[in-house]
């Protein structure tokens, strides 16, 4: 498992003509629905957790692509004991294009472990082995989400691409990132706003 990522490292260069007003525009605990037009193959149809966002720049965790990857053949790769069957037969996740080789677990409560991101006083984001091997031992975190890899954006960068609509924000809630299905998270996000995806892509296919 990696240290925590810190913006500065994520991103060593810095937009010179980053607008000073977006400062305090903070997403941090909010979705991003990418819109029906994203062509990325990363981002495209996806629902990504931002764990932190500044006027360095932002990071954040995919949550509704799992792979074919189970908790309990990662625990296998590291030589983490895993108690939990039903744990074990959770999926892994891919978190983002950064990074996956590397794991990632959001979780809440956040506790305190090695090198935990508080996203706020329920969510944490980790990235060393002691809650790995907490979880292992049935002692971790309630409820959690493992991924490779995350996503990140240099400065600006997050708040050009909502200029341009290529995503929709919405508040986050635990309930979706850690009660839900992978498949329904999406949705459910896009739910929060008022929004039908099916509607949302048909307009898009006129504009």
């Amino acid at each position: 498992m990696a240290p925590p990522p810190v913006i500065s490292e994520i991103v060593p260069g810095a937009a010179s003509d980053y607008n000073a007003a977006m400062s305090n525009f903070n997403l941090s605990h909010h979705f991003l629905i990418a819109m029906p037009a994203m062509q990325d193959p990363y981002f495209a149809k996806t629902l990504t957790y931002i764990c932190e966002h500044s006027d360095q720049g932002a990071m954040g965790i995919v949550v509704n692509r799992p792979i074919s990857l189970t908790v309990g053949e990662l625990f296998e790769q590291i030589k983490v004991p895993l108690q939990d069957g039903d744990r074990g037969r959770e999926l892994v996740h891919f978190g983002g294009p950064v990074q996956t080789d590397r794991g990632f677990v959001l979780h809440e409560p956040k506790g305190r472990w090695q090198s935990t991101l508080a996203i706020n006083d329920k969510v944490g984001l980790t990235t060393s082995k002691d809650i790995l091997q907490a979880v292992g031992e049935g002692n971790g975190p309630e409820n959690l989400l493992i991924t490779l890899g995350y996503a990140g954006w240099e400065q600006g960068q997050l708040e050009s691409e909502l200029a341009q609509n290529a995503w929709l924000t919405v508040a986050a809630d635990e309930h979706i990132l850690f009660d839900m299905p992978a498949e329904e998270r999406y949705a459910a996000a896009m739910a929060k706003l008022g929004v039908d995806y099916a509607t949302l892509s048909e307009e898009a296919g006129h504009a």
